[in-house]
């Protein structure tokens, strides 16, 4: 099951890369990037969206850092409290069982 997991993924893959290659390809058309503050140069229609693609992922992962820190102490916090208990519950049961004896 974990092979077919993998063919699968490495389809579509290659079927996202050749459409990437074919859009490309399609797109070579020099344009200037007019913002609102400033006129980037001309480039081709593809490397602009490329750009975009990648300041894109770069945000969305400077985004997701504080949430990604914050839920690795929840975890921390977590894994802390639960050593705490189960210390807690060995004393517990090892004093249960001096007691009986």
């Amino acid at each position: 099951m974990r092979w077919l997991k993998g063919v699968i993924l490495a389809i579509i893959l290659i079927v996202v890369l050749l459409l990437g290659i074919l859009f490309a390809v399609n797109n070579q058309q020099p344009l200037p990037l007019d913002l609102i503050w400033v006129q980037l140069p001309q480039a081709s229609l593809s490397l602009w969206l490329l750009v975009a693609l990648a300041c894109g992922v770069i945000l969305g992962m400077l985004a997701m850092t504080g949430m990604y820190l914050r839920l690795q102490t929840l975890l921390t916090r977590a894994q802390r409290h639960n050593q705490q208990q189960r210390k807690e519950l060995d004393r517990l049961r090892t004093q249960e069982f001096k007691e009986s004896a």
